[in-house]
Parts: C-alpha cells; structure tokens; sequence
C-alpha cells in the first residue's frame, strides 16, 4: 500500500459481472454528489424565500446521505484518501493566497 494513502482494510466482494454492493454504494454515492450539486446552483438562484427553505431542508437531508455513504465506504475499504505532504499543503496555501488579491474588499479577507 502506497504510505500516502490513507484507507481502512477493504471488504472484499466477489468479482461477477452483476453489481455488487460495492458498485451500488458507488453509485448511490455518485448520485448523492450530484444531486447536492443541482441543489446548490438551485439555492444560489431561489427567489422565493419559503420554496428556498423547502429546497434548502431538501440539500441538507441529501447532503446527509451522500456524507453517510462516504463514511460507509470508507469504513469497508472501498475509498481512499491520498495524504497530502508539507510541501502540497504549502504549495496549495501560496497558489490560493496569491488570489485574494482579486477580492472585490481586500482588507477584510485575512
């Protein structure tokens, strides 16, 4: 195992051509992620407030469930994670600090 991912032991499911559980949380996951995508660009353009209340409790529920598939499937093994090191952690901070320079009110992003 690569010593920069970071991953539980992985269940392992029979290798068929049929869907195994495995396929399915991926599935449900990948719809989960696109769903609470749609959600957002909804809420960012919702004009009336109780339909956005409505959609917004809709977004949280969904968000819960794509969060709990997440953990699900990482718990058995089926989602890595990659650790970054200190140089990709200090590389990333300097490539987003050099774009606050963009913001609209400077002085009140630290």
């Amino acid at each position: 195992m690569n010593q920069n991912q970071i991953q539980n032991p992985e269940t392992q499911i029979p290798k068929t051509p049929q869907m195994n559980d495995r396929d399915f949380l991926n599935d449900m996951l990948t719809t989960e992620k696109y769903m609470t995508s749609s959600y957002n660009v909804f809420l960012h353009e919702a004009s009336h407030q109780q339909l956005y209340q409505d959609m917004m409790n809709i977004f949280t529920e969904t968000q819960n469930c794509q969060r709990e598939l997440y953990n699900l499937m990482f718990k058995k093994g089926w989602y890595k994670l990659e650790a970054a090191g200190q140089q990709k952690l200090q590389q990333s901070y300097q490539q987003f600090q050099g774009y606050t320079n963009q913001f609209p009110y400077q002085n009140t992003v630290q």
